[in-house]
């Protein structure tokens, strides 16, 4: 060691003194030039290692969790696919590039020149060599392994594209381009895409890393002579490049074949020009590309650039020249003169594609001379049909189930209720349904800890029930399934809800057998207040071992699944509740739709849920924005109701029926469209986990409904391709458009499909379908069409109706004048019409019930075929105002032609439509407001004195509260009716209490309306 080296370049003695060369006081002394290195304590080690080891052991909990869930579901394979294929793909692309890039950068300085060329450019590297020598093995490790890590994230996203590669079938129908089968577009073409833009990135990261190498060393000369590199530089680049625009000539080559997808305003997939102008070039490029190619490995041996320079350059030239402002020219000054012959056969081909991709090819289209004139009589022919409208809307009843139905504040109904089919005494009768869930932020405060929260309040409890096409005497639903306990004509069934749309995170149920329940079940009038459960239902995972409790306090952050005694061996974790998502996790592949909807079968309540697959590569297949085609009025002021994800799609099926069992939360799916290719190719990857048809009850199948999602999209489509003539569909006159939901007074979106029981001119008898209205795209408000699917799938074991999914459409004449929704809601809010239910106008009904403290909400407006004509029908609801306030239903507006009419019932309303007698019969006859009883009957016990006094005062009192209530009623004042019909039920109790035992108090009906109280009441059946 030199003495520059120990004592600095001064030497010894020099600058000496003080603190860095002076002696040092009690030590030797120490040369001024070393600088000793303090050493590292373990502290810092040891905390790196802490840390590493809490991500490790966090992320293994979050793994065993995940395999504990799918095995407790029984979908363990699901996972195991998904997990592996994410793994393989992800390894192939972290060791494609980290590898690439990796060999770039040591290939580029293990073939550095010796000596760099002395250069005033080389001169100016050399800081920058000496910066980054330090780091460079790091680099050469840290550089790919980030790059792999971020490419191979990117390969494992894309695992649902390979395996639909992996697992294709044959759609067995030929594009009429290439003579291909459609399941190359659908099912290779993407994952061809996919790998060659993948490979593309990962060869231009690695060209990118072997020439900053090459040049920081000396071996890339920014010249084009390529004398100036070296020949491993040169070689090295050449190989890339070569590789690169080979890659680039497959990319033109099956760019051809994208183009059957390729959007544009008039079609998707190839039009006139992509014919003749864009696929040829493609070819021509593609042939270009593999010349240049060729050019970069003969410059190996050239030891020039200027070849390949100069083949890129016409590459560039050409694929500007030709793959730009030739087809720009054709489209231009060939087919814009005459684009309506020379697309003709195109057009027709996106025709028949979209409707084949989105089932609509099957509709029946039939013309409809709709009527306007509304006679006596007119609606004798739709006498099954009128019984059977739905007055009770959904959308708007679910606060009046709330408060006459919630029991308590911790028990929550959805925003959206949902519309079922039940058979009650023999007959099937349209159904509003909700089930009455867990809702936690009722709870009170005071209660709220994370024992309560997760071990006490774990289940809602039982579904409530209404008949959708009666009212009751006030306007409140008529339910026949209702209470806790539960009290209805249903079978008996286990009413708890453990798995639902509103349910807790997690829940920790079950316990020793002879244990006390701990789970809070439903308030009753014992001493306690409550009755207690405990959970007996498999569901969920068994914290059966210590690891296990361990493993979920690392999952949820939470210590007391380790400390508290509530949790023990028999204990069960109950987590990823919500119906949609269980379904999600076991089948990823599909598209769900966005209203999970309950039902009572076999004893339990099931959620049912449709799923969807769905593609954006069907050749000429229109693309929609799926998002865009299911948002409606509903979506759009509901939580419970969404619309579906995000993206384009160009072909959809509603391939799968699933179940999610709401007490034990095991999921089942069920085949519904066994032609499906995609569901065969996604059955192939996830071997049996889709179950066939034939296991699907008869109970089961009598509530399965077409789906409203699915309808929506093909509604929106068949806005446009209810045209098939290709000339016509370029004229785009008969166009159509989705009419505005008019009883959204405060927004414009469009008017949700509604269930309905209705008989289409075409058949013989009324069917549960779903509906929707047209009109003319533009500004006119009238009715261009109408258009039903047959929703009924019988109730026969493992077979569906033949009729079921079956699209009828009627469609009116160009010059028709049958009113549109909006036209009709102009006309209600307008109206001077009177009825013989109210002395006021229509107009004055809804604008007092505004101005008097009350809200009025107006109901779905719904549309039938009858009486040759359309028919409208609205109930109109009245609240005041409050959180604790509800809709009742106060009127209802039919609409027919030209005429509208309205009163308490729709059977008022219709007789006043159809000049006194429509001849049918409507679900609400007889259900108009409560009219007084007159005297109390004969009873089998004596009256004494102090009873008939108290008798006779009560049935006046109930006569002057009736009387009361129909003139607040008839003046529009509903406050005052609120208080009327207080004190008509406490003058009935009173004559109730007063009437001899086993008497009763009639209530004398009128022509709208009766009603009976009796005493004493038979006890209900309790499930």
């Amino acid at each position: 060691m030199s003495s520059s080296d120990w004592f600095g370049p001064g030497g010894p003695g020099e600058g000496g003194g003080g603190a860095e060369g002076g002696p040092r006081p009690g030590g030797p002394r120490r040369p001024p030039g070393l600088r000793l290195r303090r050493a590292r304590g373990p502290l810092g080690p040891t905390i790196a290692i802490l840390i590493a080891l809490g991500v490790v052991v966090s992320l293994g909990a979050n793994l065993w969790t995940e395999v504990l869930w799918f095995d407790s579901v029984g979908y363990e394979g699901v996972f195991v696919t998904e997990l592996t294929t994410k793994i393989l793909l992800f390894t192939v692309g972290f060791v494609l590039t980290a590898g690439l890039v990796a060999s770039s950068l040591v290939i580029g300085y293990r073939t550095r020149p010796i000596y760099a060329p002395v250069t005033p450019q080389q001169q100016s590297l050399d800081q920058y060599r000496e910066a980054v020598e330090p780091l460079r093995r790091v680099a050469i490790v840290a550089v790919p392994a980030v790059l792999g890590l971020l490419t191979g994230t990117a390969a494992a996203g894309e695992w649902k594209t390979y395996l639909l590669w992996r697992n294709a079938v044959p759609f067995h129908v030929k594009d009429p381009q290439f003579g291909i089968d459609l399941s190359f577009f659908t099912f290779t073409l993407p994952w061809v895409t996919f790998v060659l833009g993948f490979v593309t990135m990962v060869l231009i990261m690695a060209l990118v890393a072997a020439a900053f190498t090459h040049y920081m060393y000396g071996g890339l000369q920014l010249q084009l002579r390529a004398d100036r590199t070296t020949k491993a530089a040169r070689t090295h680049l050449a190989v890339l490049l070569a590789a690169l625009v080979l890659v680039r000539a497959a990319t033109y080559w099956f760019d051809r074949y994208s183009l059957l997808t390729k959007d544009s305003s008039l079609l998707t997939g190839i039009g006139y020009t992509d014919a003749h102008a864009v696929l040829p070039t493609k070819a021509i490029l593609a042939v270009a590309a593999i010349m240049t190619a060729g050019l970069f490995v003969a410059s190996i041996w050239t030891r020039s650039w200027r070849l390949p320079a100069v083949g890129v350059a016409l590459l560039v030239i050409t694929s500007v020249v030709v793959g730009s402002i030739y087809p720009a020219i054709v489209q231009s000054f060939k087919v814009q003169p005459s684009q309506k012959t020379l697309e003709r056969p195109y057009i027709q081909r996106s025709i028949t594609a979209t409707r084949a991709a989105y089932g609509i090819d099957g509709v029946q289209t039939s013309p409809y001379q709709a009527t306007t004139q509304s006679n006596a009589g007119q609606l004798r022919n739709d006498a099954e049909t009128i019984p059977g409208i739905r007055l009770v809307d959904p959308i708007v009843v679910s606060p009046t189930f709330k408060q006459l139905q919630s029991v308590k504040s911790y028990y929550a109904f959805p925003d959206a209720l949902d519309v079922d089919r039940y058979t009650i005494n023999g007959k099937v009768d349209d159904t509003v349904i909700a089930v009455r869930e867990l809702d936690l932020n009722g709870v009170p405060d005071n209660q709220r800890n994370w024992l309560n929260d997760h071990t006490v309040y774990t289940h809602g409890f039982g579904v409530v029930a209404a008949y959708g096409n009666q009212r009751g005497a006030d306007g409140q639903p008529v339910f026949f399934e209702q209470n806790i306990p539960t009290v209805g004509p249903l079978p008996p069934f286990e009413p708890r809800i453990y798995f639902g749309e509103q349910s807790p995170e997690y829940s920790i149920v079950g316990g020793p057998s002879g244990s006390r329940p701990r789970e809070f079940d439903y308030p009753d009038s014992s001493v306690a207040g409550q009755k207690n459960n405990t959970y007996t239902g498999k569901g969920g995972v068994q914290l059966s071992s210590f690891a296990r409790k361990v493993a979920y306090a690392l999952q949820y952050r939470e210590l007391n699944f380790i400390l508290s005694d509530t949790v023990n061996s028999d204990s069960r974790l109950l987590d990823h509740r919500s119906p949609l998502e269980r379904v999600q996790r076991v089948a990823p592949w599909l598209t769900l739709d966005g209203n999970p909807y309950p039902a009572v079968v076999g004893g339990r309540i099931q959620w049912i849920i449709d799923g969807y697959t769905t593609s954006a590569d069907y050749p000429y297949s229109r693309l929609q924005e799926i998002d865009n085609a299911t948002s409606d009025s509903v979506t759009a002021s509901s939580q419970a109701v969404r619309p579906i994800g995000s993206g384009q799609i160009n072909y959809i099926r509603n391939s799968v029926k699933a179940t999610v069992d709401a007490y034990d939360g095991s999921v089942k799916l069920y085949a519904w469209d066994n032609q499906d290719p995609m569901l065969k190719a996604w059955s192939k990857a996830f071997s049996n986990t889709v179950l066939p048809m034939s296991d699907i009850s008869a109970d089961l199948m009598s509530h399965l409904r077409y789906p409203e999602d699915l309808f929506k999209v093909q509604r929106t489509m068949l806005a446009r391709y209810h045209v098939t003539d290709a000339d016509s569909f370029y004229g785009g006159q008969d166009f159509w458009r989705v009419p505005n939901d008019p009883a959204q007074e405060d927004r414009v979106v469009m008017q949700p499909p509604y269930y309905l029981t209705l008989a289409m001119p075409d058949q013989s008898k009324p069917t549960f379908s779903l509906t929707s209205t047209f009109m003319p795209a533009g500004d006119r408000e009238v009715l261009s069409g109408f258009l039903a699917v047959d929703s009924n799938a019988g109730s026969q074991a493992g077979t569906r109706l033949g009729d079921y999914g079956k699209l009828r459409l009627l469609v009116l004449p160009r010059d028709t004048t049958v009113k549109g929704p909006g036209q009709v809601e102009n006309d209600v809010a307008s109206s001077n019409q009177t009825s013989a239910a109210f002395t006021l106008t229509l107009n004055q009904f809804l604008n007092q019930s505004r101005q008097q403290g009350s809200k009025v909400t107006l109901g779905n407006l719904l549309t039938l075929p009858v009486g040759g004509g359309l028919l409208y029908v609205q109930p109109i609801y009245v609240s005041a105002q409050g959180s604790s306030a509800y809709p009742l239903s106060r009127a209802t507006i039919a609409a027919f032609g030209d005429k509208l009419a309205w009163s308490d019932t729709l059977d008022g309303a219709l007789a006043g439509l159809f000049g006194g007698n429509s001849g049918a019969t409507t679900g609400d006859s007889g259900s108009g407001t409560t009219a007084p009883p007159t005297t109390g009957t004969g009873g089998t016990g004596p009256t004494s004195p102090q009873n008939a006094a108290a008798l006779t005062k009560a049935l006046a009192d109930i006569q002057a509260a009736y009387a009361a209530g129909q003139k607040a009623l008839r003046d529009g004042d509903f406050a005052a009716y609120g208080a009327a019909q207080k004190q008509l039920d406490d003058a009935i109790q009173r004559a109730v209490a007063a009437a001899p035992k086993g008497g009763s108090v009639t209530v004398t009906p009128t022509p709208k309306g009766s009603a009976t109280t009796s005493t004493p009441s038979p006890s209900p059946t309790t499930k």
